[in-house]
């Protein structure tokens, strides 16, 4: 324990630990996992538009997939980049690259939805758009202090995001 939310463990302590949380979380990687309210309404809006979405994470695959299939959403992404599909994770922009590609379309068009500063980060360095919840995994600070391009409550806002972004210039 270092008795600080940013601190760094002894080396030896870590190596002990990293194989016992490792098996756990993938024995229950789903225990205490549940959907933030209207995210599944979200993700059927985005999709109703035509909008395809992938999920890029930092969670490594044996259990991003374990995840997404209990919360029942793993269907709505055409593309899952988990920690571990690349040498690189956020805040390194090659996830985001990677997906762009595979969507085959210019950075400039594409939008990230994240909770964090690494996906400001990240968006910036790949020429992202960035919508982020004010909820989620950002240590308890507030999201706006990394200055993404909008900041929602609710995945419900997401339409009217879009629609006011649309009437006022087209993009979000």
């Amino acid at each position: 324990m270092t008795n600080q939310p940013d601190g760094e463990p002894a080396e030896a302590l870590y190596a002990r630990a990293v194989p016992i949380f490792m098996a756990l979380y993938a024995e229950y990687p789903c225990q205490h996992t549940e959907l933030y309210p209207s995210v599944k309404q979200g993700l059927q809006w985005l999709k109703q538009q035509g909008i395809r979405l992938a999920c890029v994470t930092n969670k490594d695959e044996q259990f991003t997939l374990p995840i997404l299939n209990n919360l029942g959403i793993r269907d709505y992404f055409e593309l899952i980049v988990s920690g571990d599909t690349l040498p690189q994770k956020k805040p390194d922009p090659e996830p985001l690259l990677y997906a762009a590609s595979y969507f085959n379309i210019e950075p400039s068009q594409a939008l990230m939805i994240g909770d964090s500063v690494n996906d400001v980060k990240a968006s910036r360095a790949a020429g992202f758009q960035i919508v982020c919840v004010s909820y989620g995994y950002n240590h308890g600070n507030d999201i706006r202090s990394a200055d993404p391009d909008a900041v929602i409550d609710s995945f419900a806002e997401l339409n009217t995001l879009f629609l006011e972004a649309e009437n006022e210039t087209g993009t979000i």
